[in-house]
């Protein structure tokens, strides 16, 4: 049972990645690298994961959901994050739902998932804003301290 349902969902994300690689290919100049890279390494994942069972001795059922209560908590602060996105910008929503998300699971060390924030919306800021410099909605914050002074 659980062999069967990782070789097949390992062969789906396969076959997504090789279709987001080739589509990628007809983008005009370097629009396509982003999306054909990540269309690869999707391929890479889900061969990965199709190869994983095919190794597996062992053919177990598993339960789908461990906790459904966090289910719904990971499913509901998601929801806020999408919500947020276009009021408060991209970046400050992001930075918001990479700090909630671990403490609305039960992870109670604050000044760990701060760093951890900070962090990783530094190396998303660096990825998108410097190295691939794709525009982003102005920030909230920025707008309000432009429009007052």
């Amino acid at each position: 049972m659980e062999k069967r349902q990782d070789i097949v969902l390992g062969l789906i994300f396969v076959g997504i990645g090789i279709f987001a690689a080739w589509t990628a290919t007809n983008y005009k100049g370097a629009s396509g690298t982003y999306p054909m890279v990540l269309g690869l390494v999707l391929t890479l994942l889900g061969a990965t994961v199709a190869i994983k069972a095919l190794r597996k001795p062992i053919n177990q059922p598993r339960t789908l959901i461990d906790a459904p209560a966090k289910l719904v908590i990971a499913m509901l602060v998601a929801t806020i994050y999408v919500a947020l996105v276009i009021p408060l910008g991209f970046y400050t929503a992001s930075f918001l739902l990479v700090l909630a998300m671990p403490l609305a699971l039960g992870f109670r060390r604050v000044a760990y998932a701060m760093t951890v924030a900070v962090v990783f919306m530094s190396l998303v800021y660096l990825v998108f804003s410097v190295l691939l410099e794709k525009p982003l909605p102005r920030e909230l914050i920025l707008s309000v301290i432009s429009v007052g002074g």
